[in-house]
């Protein structure tokens, strides 16, 4: 008996495992945790289609599947997706197939899902969020807010006006109808009242709400309305001034004007009254997007044009055309507001390892887009989080801003934000490590976008189209 069960056993053994099919098997390469900031190496990745089947020790894994295509990462780091939480696009109907041919921009640096957080072409973009779904369009996931929530007559196009509660009732119903992925509410003329009102209707009707808070409220009072993200880091420092409430009233009952309420503001920071307020921010899950390098970039525009710019030859000339007018209120400027502008930069940027130490989860985003000069779709989100880390954080929280918080913020990380079976096939090989040097994201050895991989000669062709659309554009335009 023990010599046919031996027997048995020695048939069992020799007989050939039947490995499962996968379209794509990526072997030897060292995994980027982005959740606990570790590397894993010596790993194997399958997927089919659009989502990981299965992820471990690349023996294991190489034993257990075949694929119809197999890719050596031997020395190469694998992390998620990049995700940028702040874009835009816009500049008017004239600027359609310009701001289109930014979406394979963000592909070919990693980027495999945006956050548009509107601009005056809100319905094209949600079209062009269903064609990519479908896969009519390339380009990475596009989750949008369609059109803002304003007051009556704002500086801003592309907006639903609203005046009464009623009429934000009405636009948050229509925003719930067009299915956008959050809301988005500016203060340009939006009453004070109705911003907080606006804020608790799109909660209730369960989408996150972020958007720009009005000077005349406290920023407490937006997070304690509910809030979900706080965009531009600005909001942020404006929480850590002592008298921020006076301030608010002061403004409020017109006896200062913008400008001065912010000189008020720069001098008032206190890093204890900063710390509770940041504490409360984690409390309540908001979430800030500081948009830091874009600031960066126009706070500095006296020392660099960016005339020189080489990611200026993937731009349209229209687009390109729209940045003069921060260019040009940048240079009237007098030398005393120069010098403000710098030193409140500065005072804002510190305030990165407050936001880090306190435990708000922060969601990298560039402000990429029409207007916003000399932020570049694509490369904008590198130097964004690289600007993070020279700011304080570690390239761990970095990395993470990018990977981890925007999937977070959506409740998404059942599908992102890591690489596990069953999660999204979107993945970025790199050619060295970026918890060592968060430069190290720039490095891309090749992107996979929805299951579908594209090496460093892919990626150098959607360059070369894009850059080849804008040739075309500058010759009809005679730039």
């Amino acid at each position: 008996m023990k010599s046919l069960i031996a027997a048995l056993a020695a048939i069992l053994a020799a007989t050939p495992v039947i490995a499962a099919d996968a379209d794509l098997l990526l072997r030897h390469v060292t995994i980027v945790d982005v959740e606990k900031g570790v590397l894993v190496a010596g790993q194997a990745v399958a997927t089919a289609g659009d989502t990981i089947l299965a992820v471990g020790p690349d023996a294991e894994i190489a034993a257990e599947w075949q694929a119809a295509e197999t890719v050596d990462g031997e020395g190469r780091y694998l992390i998620p997706g990049l995700w940028d939480m702040h874009v835009h696009f816009g500049g008017g109907p004239d600027l359609i197939a310009e701001n289109k041919a930014l979406l394979p921009l963000y592909v070919a640096h990693g980027i495999t899902t945006i956050r548009d957080a509107s601009g005056d072409l809100p319905y094209d973009v949600l079209a062009w969020r269903q064609e990519i779904a479908e896969g009519k369009l390339f380009g990475p996931t596009l989750l949008s807010s369609g059109p803002k929530i304003e007051g009556l007559k704002p500086l801003w196009k592309g907006t639903i006006e609203t005046g009464s509660e009623a009429e934000v009732d009405a636009a948050v119903t229509k925003l719930k109808g067009l299915k956008v992925d959050f809301v988005k509410i500016t203060d340009s003329t939006l009453k004070p009242d109705l911003f907080l009102y606006a804020v608790g209707a799109a909660r209730k009707a369960g989408l996150n709400a972020s958007g720009h808070i009005p000077m005349a409220l406290t920023v407490g009072q937006a997070v304690d309305a509910g809030i979900s993200s706080i965009e531009h880091l600005d909001y942020a420092f404006k929480a850590g001034v002592k008298d921020e409430a006076a301030i608010a009233a002061d403004y409020a009952a017109g006896k200062i004007d913008r400008a001065a309420a912010t000189r008020r503001l720069d001098a008032g920071f206190d890093r204890d009254t900063a710390m509770k307020a940041y504490r409360h921010f984690a409390e309540k899950g908001v979430f800030v997007s500081p948009t830091l390098n874009g600031g960066r970039i126009l706070d500095y525009l006296d020392q660099d044009d960016h005339v020189d710019d080489p990611f200026l030859a993937y731009i349209g000339p229209k687009l390109r055309a729209t940045y003069q007018w921060r260019v040009d209120r940048a240079a009237k400027a007098t030398p005393e507001e120069i010098a403000f502008r710098h030193a409140h930069h500065e005072h804002v940027a510190a305030v990165m390892p407050l936001l880090a130490e306190a435990g708000v989860k922060i969601l990298a985003g560039t402000d990429a887009g029409f207007l916003n000069s000399f932020i570049y779709s694509g490369p904008g989100l590198h130097d964004e989080i690289a600007y993070y880390v020279e700011k304080g954080l570690t390239p761990a929280v970095a990395l993470a801003s990018a990977t981890r918080t925007g999937p977070e913020w959506f409740g998404k990380l059942d599908r992102y934000g890591a690489i596990k079976a069953g999660k999204a096939a979107d993945l970025v090989i790199l050619d060295r490590n970026p918890l060592a040097d968060i430069r190290a994201t720039q490095a891309i050895r090749a992107v996979i976008l929805r299951g579908q991989f594209h090496d460093r000669a892919a990626l150098d062709r959607m360059l070369e189209e894009t850059k080849a659309k804008v040739d075309v554009w500058n010759a009809k335009e005679g730039r």
